[in-house]
């Protein structure tokens, strides 16, 4: 369930507002490096012993950390930059869900967001990912999550957090064990850009 977006208040900042849960997809980066792992104190103790829930492994995808949008047909050229966003990193916590269902997982992933030179309009929108495998292999299509970022006059920045809740299904052992994906939704080409480059 979809959460409202958190700006950052450092500062001047443009505002993001939470679309709306897009429904499954497919993530490009799928087989890509992690960039980061852990799930806060990633205490994974026994939690019928110490009444804590597990947390399973959360990481950014590195390949999907960034998206650079550039005017259709302008190039890769700075000029032709509609925005640029990262994934600059994420919160999470966990819960035992309600009737023994497994584990309910709360993410506040945050974002960084930069208006670029062909930007026409003063919002962007993108779309992110939270994708849930086990071993390494994906065990559903991953759930969409849409972004609107909304520039007033004169501000060119904007920084701030989202917050999803999903749930993984099993005992909670079970759930713990499986990994947690977070990404942008790429195009071929966007992806082939943040592979050229490699993470920032």
């Amino acid at each position: 369930m979809a959460g409202p977006f958190r700006p950052g208040t450092k500062g001047k900042s443009g505002s993001m507002v939470k679309a709306r849960n897009l429904g499954g997809g497919v993530m490009a980066a799928m087989g890509a490096a992690l960039l980061l792992a852990g799930c806060g104190s990633g205490d994974r103790g026994n939690p019928l012993l110490d009444g804590k829930a597990p947390c399973p492994a959360i990481s950014i995808l590195a390949d999907g950390a960034d998206l650079t949008r550039f005017r259709p047909g302008g190039g890769r050229d700075l000029t032709a930059m509609e925005f640029n966003a990262s994934i600059s990193g994420y919160k999470a916590s966990c819960d035992f869900a309600p009737r023994n269902a497994g584990l309910d997982v709360t993410l506040k992933p945050s974002f960084l967001v930069e208006r670029g030179p062909a930007a026409t309009g003063r919002a962007a929108e993108m779309t992110y990912m939270v994708a849930v495998a086990q071993d390494g292999n994906p065990v559903a299509p991953p759930s969409l999550f849409g972004l609107k970022v909304e520039f007033p006059a004169n501000v060119s920045r904007s920084a701030g957090e989202d917050e999803v809740t999903i749930r993984l299904p099993g005992t909670p052992a079970q759930a713990a064990r499986r990994q947690i994906w977070i990404s942008f939704q790429l195009s071929p080409e966007e992806l082939a850009l943040n592979r050229a480059r490699g993470p920032r």
